[in-house]
């Protein structure tokens, strides 16, 4: 699905129940992952700051390709093509489940947060920007 909106209306649920998988990169090569839930928008500080990787912009399509193995706009949580330091926004954990890429853009992924940071040691922390908590 393009947007959070519309793949939350396919499946039934909530857009705060879709988490959207985005990579960032840095200019000496780094990437990190940042899931947020919903239609959250990612603070490039925040998320600069939790992941120790300063200067961070949108990875470009071919970036996210090499290093997830999926086509930008359907990046999954888990299981990328090379290790990659994932951060988890503290919001996506009051949830029990969520849905995420699924490795191209019309296949969503139904995953535990938990088991997001079980299998891709990510770390949690605030990444969003002016949201309620």
């Amino acid at each position: 699905m393009p947007t959070v909106p519309l793949a939350a209306q396919a499946i039934g649920v909530t857009p705060q129940d879709i988490i959207k998988s985005v990579l960032f990169s840095a200019a000496d090569g780094r990437a990190v992952l940042a899931i947020p839930s919903g239609t959250s928008r990612i603070d490039r500080a925040l998320l600069s700051k939790a992941s120790g990787v300063p200067n961070l912009k949108l990875a470009d399509p071919n970036t996210v390709l090499r290093l997830t193995g999926y086509p930008a706009g359907g990046v999954a949580p888990v299981g990328h093509a090379e290790p990659i330091p994932v951060v988890v926004d503290r919001r996506v954990l009051a949830l029990p489940v969520v849905f995420g890429g699924g490795g191209e853009e019309a296949v969503l992924l139904r995953i535990a947060p938990a088991d997001i940071i079980a299998l891709t040691g990510a770390e949690v922390a605030d990444i969003v920007a002016n949201e309620p908590a």
